[in-house]
């Protein structure tokens, strides 16, 4: 009885292990661009408010994220690149390039959904 139960625990860490729900987050996201064009970022590379790259809290460097605005479905496709957003429960800055494609640069928020891609 106990080892069919190791077993299944065994079976459920394995399963877990390959699900891509550790990379799945959701809500707020800002950008930002003027004022940081040509500054280091904390990935070290120059950045460029016309790539399609993203600040993220904890994501590593290089990691491509799928983003997906809650409210329109569209996708933008961004490298994490920098650390933030440090204002309230945001949970990713977008640069200007990536705001844009997604339709909220006016408005300045929206609520997304990121995937690891």
């Amino acid at each position: 009885m106990i080892r069919k139960a190791v077993s299944v625990a065994a079976v459920a860490a394995a399963l877990l292990s390959f699900s891509t729900a550790a990379y799945a987050q959701c809500g707020g996201a800002s950008w930002y661009g003027p004022g940081f064009h040509g500054k280091t970022a904390a990935s070290g590379e120059t950045f460029n408010e016309n790539a399609m790259t993203a600040a993220h809290r904890s994501l590593p460097f290089g990691t491509k994220v799928t983003v997906t605005d809650q409210r329109t479905g569209k996708q933008v496709r961004v490298t994490i690149n920098d650390r933030g957003p440090f204002h309230g429960k945001r949970i990713i800055d977008l640069s200007k390039a990536a705001a844009t494609e997604l339709g909220f640069r006016n408005a300045g928020t929206t609520s997304v959904c990121l995937a690891q891609s």
